[in-house]
């Protein structure tokens, strides 16, 4: 009896402290974004050539120094939408309208917008780039929409496309709804032919220069509810790879902006740096990009903020390796400099003739943003980790390109090897102090930690040890904010090298050991909780009543190790993309496996064990905490038509967390169902956004 009363009471301060309390408790007030979206606003010029329904033919002569145009069409679209070709400029340019596969999300997500008969009808525009560095000769470059995100779908809108030779752009009703960026122009013709479809097409006219669009600065600004599993505005676009920091009481947060999971620039990514930032974790503010590409060979790659002569600076790689023979590149002339020196040496990439590549960084004109680029390249490394450590040495960790850690007076080059074997490459490490340990993290596999006290040789994998802290998150960024605490952020993969973004706050064990929970900050709003069960005692299925949502329960573990929970999510079609979070509270595992109606999930793997947790789909995670004690769970389901599934994000005990993505998947009912394990006090509560 007094093991049960014990029991309750560390159930409800449990509850308590984490704010998930029955209909009298207070809301949850969601977090908000303060969007720097606006409309764009295109003024008017004289037009080379000119179409109408009465003349929806004729020609025009492009001039020869022709770098950029502008394409304005008023369209009117009905209901009965077919493939049609609105505008043709032969060998240059297509604009058409064409019934899209329901099921097809690859490089476009089309299917995040359909009609109500599920009917998913596009707008797309390909323009043919002719680039001397595609071996494949000229490309069609195609920016698109699903005609039903527009508000109203039927009657007359303004289409606007636009390439100024950097950005190939589509505006709809003065909003900027899809873009790409170019290798290459396209090849005007001594005389180029062009045409519309007059039953659509009212009016169709080009401008060469392009017109450049100019931001309509709204009174009040756009707001997007919910930081947490946030992707940009926009069918296709995602977060990529974060770089996060904590200066003067603001948390900034830096994100490799991406559309079509890294298809952009014909598979060169096209990836930059987009920033917000916040100083309460309540309201966040988008800023302006901070290293916008402004020239056709940028594509960049991850790199970390630092403090340099005390300015907020970013730095970041140049990945144009992508785009170019490394011969074609300064990286030659970097590794020369190096050898012959014994240090990198610094160079202006604006003066040199190759194309620039490798590490670089930008400086905050203000300590907040107006980041500005140095155009100064650093190191030859092209994804740079730079931070200045807690002996107030400045330091670089080598990603991509180059290994190790490195030590220079000045951001500026001359930088040299100090421990060339550690880390040993890879993609995207980050270094950390936390009290009396040193700790670094990979994107994506490793993890070391040692006394900070300790030699730099001393470093102890934590991977092979089965004590890391990877739990879905790609390439996670750790920032210590006030108060002593830490904070991992990253993106789960959902489009290729992008999805949405999630933070999660870490804690740290005496001995060094680091766990993670959810931010209570930032922790979703929700609609009323309800009870679905008091205790369970055999298999048991609930209606969610929502798809997105807030599940929390207490587990009473039993004596047996094999014992184990495991609340099994299915959609309407059963077990096709059914998920099961697993926990062994005795064994200290858990795991995320494909849902079985008759049977627990198979085992699976932690990292360790040769698992993939970056992956965000079935994996493991070892060695929990406090689990062999009652304890609470609590899991979000997020499911998004963008998503084109569900995220969930599961915490354990307060003290692990882990993260997985299942497509296709919607939930509608769940199944729980233990093995020698109690579960007690289950609770579900709509999201509210």
């Amino acid at each position: 009896m007094k093991k049960k009363l014990m029991h309750y009471l560390l159930v409800a301060l449990a509850i308590t402290s984490s704010l998930f309390l029955t209909g009298c408790a207070v809301k949850r007030q969601p977090a908000q974004i303060l969007l720097r979206s606006s409309p764009w606003h295109f003024s008017q010029g004289s037009a080379l050539s000119t179409l109408s329904a009465e003349k929806p033919a004729g020609t025009f002569k492009a001039p020869s120094d022709s770098s950029s145009f502008t394409i304005k069409m008023k369209v009117t679209f009905k209901s009965d939408i077919i493939s049609r070709t609105l505008l043709d400029i032969p060998g240059v340019l297509n604009v058409k309208t064409f019934q899209h596969d329901v099921k097809d999300r690859k490089r476009q997500n089309y299917p995040v917008f359909s009609r109500p008969d599920g009917s998913v009808p596009v707008l797309e525009a390909a323009l043919r780039l002719h680039s001397p560095t595609e071996p494949k000769g000229p490309q069609d470059m195609p920016i698109g929409i699903p005609l039903a995100m527009l508000e109203k779908f039927e009657g007359e809108h303004e289409i606007i496309l636009h390439f100024s030779g950097v950005r190939w752009a589509l505006y709809v009703d003065n909003e900027l709804l899809d873009n790409d960026f170019p290798l290459g122009y396209p090849k005007w013709g001594k005389q180029s032919s062009w045409k519309i479809d007059p039953e659509i097409v009212s009016k169709a006219e080009i401008f060469f220069p392009g017109i450049e669009p100019q931001q309509i600065v709204l009174k009040k600004p756009r707001v997007s509810n919910e930081i947490q599993y946030w992707t940009p505005q926009g069918h296709n676009t995602w977060v990529g790879d974060v770089a996060t920091f904590y200066h003067q009481g603001r948390y900034h947060l830096f994100y490799l902006f991406d559309r079509r999971g890294h298809a952009s620039k014909f598979g060169k990514g096209a990836h930059y740096f987009e920033h917000i930032s916040t100083t309460d974790f309540k309201t966040w503010t988008e800023h302006e990009a901070a290293t916008p590409i402004e020239e056709q060979w940028e594509t960049f790659g991850t790199g970390t903020p630092f403090i340099f002569n005390n300015k907020l600076s970013l730095s970041y790689g140049l990945h144009t390796t992508r785009i170019y023979p490394k011969e074609q590149t300064s990286l030659p002339l970097q590794w020369d400099f190096y050898d012959k020196h014994g240090v990198t040496g610094s160079f202006r990439y604006d003066t040199i003739p190759r194309y620039p590549a490798g590490s670089t960084y930008s400086v905050s004109e203000d300590g907040i943003s107006h980041f500005k680029k140095t155009k100064i390249l650093f190191h030859p490394c092209e994804n740079p980790s730079v931070y200045t450590d807690p002996e107030g040495r400045l330091r670089m960790l080598a990603n991509y390109g180059a290994k190790g850690t490195w030590e220079s007076k000045s951001i500026n080059g001359g930088w040299k090897s100090v421990n060339p074997n550690f880390p040993p490459g890879g993609d995207c490490t980050f270094f950390f102090r936390w009290g009396n340990y040193d700790y670094v993290i990979g994107g994506f596999t490793g993890f070391w930690s040692k006394p900070a006290s300790a030699d730099e040789d001393q470093f102890v994998d934590g991977v092979k040890a089965g004590l890391d802290f990877y739990n879905g998150m790609n390439v996670p960024a750790v920032t210590e904010i006030k108060d002593g605490r830490f904070l991992l952020a990253g993106w789960i993969p959902m489009a290729g090298w992008g999805g949405a973004l999630t933070i999660h706050e870490m804690i740290q064990f005496p001995d060094g050991r680091i766990g993670t929970k959810w931010m209570e900050e930032i922790i979703p709003a929700t609609e009323k909780e309800r009870l679905l069960a008091k205790e369970i005692y055999e298999t048991s299925a609930f209606a969610t009543g929502a798809p997105s949502f807030l599940l929390t329960f207490d587990v009473e573990p039993g004596t047996d190790l094999t014992g184990k929970i495991g609340p099994l999510l299915l959609g309407a079609d059963g077990e096709n993309h059914a998920c099961e979070v697993q926990i062994r509270p005795k064994a200290g595992k858990a795991q995320y496996g494909k849902g079985q109606l008759q049977n627990f999930a198979n085992v699976e793997k932690s990292l360790r064990e040769g698992g993939s947790p970056s992956g965000a789909r079935n994996y493991a995670i070892e060695n929990l905490t406090n689990t062999d004690k009652p304890f609470l769970v609590r899991m979000i389901v997020k499911y998004d038509a963008k998503f084109g599934g569900s995220l969930i994000d599961t915490e354990i005990a307060g003290q692990r967390t882990m993260i997985a993505f299942r497509p296709e998947l919607k939930v509608e009912k769940i199944l729980l169902r233990s093995e020698g394990t109690g579960i007690e006090n289950i609770r579900i509560a709509a999201l509210k956004y």
